[in-house]
């Protein structure tokens, strides 16, 4: 599908990384100075942008599966959450599913699941849909089967996560919400509790596995990224495998070591939007202040991306074009993605058309097509 063809005019643009009035089209699925024989739009009083590129989200979950064991069928869950995307100006998202012991819908099942719901659904939509394997450290005896599953399913961002409540589990206690992390599982308490103590008892075989699967996973081209990283220990370690993205690290001297490094640093949203972790780690608004992040991401709430650019620009810490940039040229980078995270001639038609005083979405663009489209806006378009 090759999308409309039109041309815009009078909008504020951020036209190749800078804010300028510019009039431009679109057509075949790309960005152009001028569309022929294309409809006109009048957009004088909105704001132009490259579409929002999130390379880590798991806020899908709620779609897929709003209540445990009470959707069987995920291709109407990722249908509406293309509509959520779309409604929050985001043109290319990864889904970051878990690969996990955690079971339930971070089982590997689950995994199985989304991966086959995603390639009968995702070819259909505008939405350029993408997915991330989050793999648990521990989950030693799942390697294998997770590694065929990256190759079947050709996935090629790849998430090393350690959710294991180490310090509770040295010191014999009983590691917090145990029961409900146990029946979203499945398991009892008493199962779910024996097999954490299982997988933390075979800690030293970790770094052994993990250099074999980084090495693996590197050779045949796939990103690799940590997750929370907690100190410059940690992701030099991580640079080592060649793991070269640090997802939401959570210290200061992690997420420098990251810089120094030359690693790819991404941090939350919603942290940016709350003014402070919700775990009480790094602030991400002290991090960028200090030019330590490439790209931010939904993590869990999709509208948190557009609404964290605002809060940048409210709290002086970033001009609008420096932040806008956080949400669409630098994770397009980090994803090796040329063709978008700007708007240019001849870049991939991904825009999103706001209003400069809310911020609010007016209408999202994705290769060209009309994802969203509401409001005032809705007359201009149709016309």
């Amino acid at each position: 599908m090759t999308g409309i063809a039109m041309n815009f005019t009078g909008a504020e643009v951020l036209w190749n990384g800078k804010m300028q009035a510019r009039d431009f089209g679109i057509g075949s699925g790309s960005i152009m100075d001028s569309a022929q024989d294309a409809r006109g739009v009048d957009l004088r009083g909105w704001r132009v942008l490259p579409g929002i590129v999130d390379l880590h989200g798991d806020g899908f979950e709620r779609h897929v599966a709003a209540r445990r064991g009470g959707v069987p069928d995920m291709g109407d869950g990722i249908v509406a959450f293309e509509a959520e995307l779309a409604a929050n100006g985001i043109t290319t998202a990864v889904m970051a599913q878990f690969y996990s012991w955690e079971g339930g819908l971070r089982s590997p099942q689950a995994a199985e699941r989304l991966v086959a719901t995603w390639q009968a659904e995702a070819p259909a939509l505008a939405t350029d849909l993408r997915l991330q394997l989050r793999l648990e450290t521990h989950f030693l005896e799942a390697f294998a089967d997770a590694e065929e599953l990256i190759d079947r399913a050709g996935i090629t961002y790849v998430g090393l996560n350690d959710h294991l409540p180490h310090d509770r589990l040295a010191a014999g206690r009983t590691p917090p919400r145990l029961t409900g992390t146990a029946l979203k599982s499945g398991r009892s308490p008493q199962a779910h509790l024996a097999l954490m103590q299982q997988l933390h008892g075979q800690a030293d075989a970790v770094p052994a596995a993990l250099d074999g699967l980084c090495k693996r996973l590197s050779g045949k081209g796939i990103m690799l990224a940590s997750h929370d990283d907690a100190t410059a220990q940690a992701r030099h370690a991580y640079r080592a495998r060649g793991v070269r993205i640090a997802e939401f690290p959570e210290t200061l001297a992690a997420a420098t070591e990251a810089r120094v490094g030359g690693d790819g640093i991404v941090l939350g949203a919603p942290n940016v939007v709350r003014g402070a972790s919700h775990a009480g780690k790094a602030s991400a608004r002290e991090l960028i202040a200090q030019g330590l992040c490439d790209a931010l991401a939904s993590d869990y709430h999709y509208p948190a991306l557009r609404k964290a650019v605002w809060a940048l620009v409210d709290y002086g810490i970033l001009p609008f074009d420096a932040a806008w940039a956080l949400v669409s040229e630098g994770p397009a980078r980090l994803l090796g993605l040329e063709d978008r995270g700007v708007i240019a001639p001849g870049k991939r038609a991904d825009l999103v058309i706001v209003d400069p005083a809310s911020g609010r979405v007016g209408a999202t663009i994705a290769a060209g097509r009309l994802t969203y489209l509401t409001g005032p806006l809705a007359a201009r378009f149709l016309a």
